[in-house]
């Protein structure tokens, strides 16, 4: 229902009201991690830290070529995220 919401707001909405929007899918996803008994708090911790690992990988191989990411390309940075995922 909220997917739909925010949907039908980013189509025809103000910025104001995605913004709504958005903090009712917050809402939504931390009353959910309730159910799952899941900390959204260390959720997103975890999430931020696979995030700056990936990141960080890609300015690593960007590095080895002589190159910063603001140098690459979206395609680029895109294909060395997708290596970065498959690392584990």
């Amino acid at each position: 229902e909220e997917l739909s919401e925010m949907d039908h707001e980013l189509k025809q909405g103000t910025k104001q009201t995605v913004a709504a929007e958005l903090g009712d899918m917050l809402f939504a996803i931390t009353n959910l991690a309730r159910h799952l008994d899941v900390d959204p708090e260390q959720a997103l911790r975890d999430s931020n830290t696979k995030f700056e690992q990936r990141f960080r990988f890609i300015e690593e191989e960007l590095a080895k070529q002589g190159r910063k990411p603001d140098d690459a390309t979206l395609d680029e940075m895109e294909e060395l995220w997708i290596k970065a995922k498959s690392k584990k």
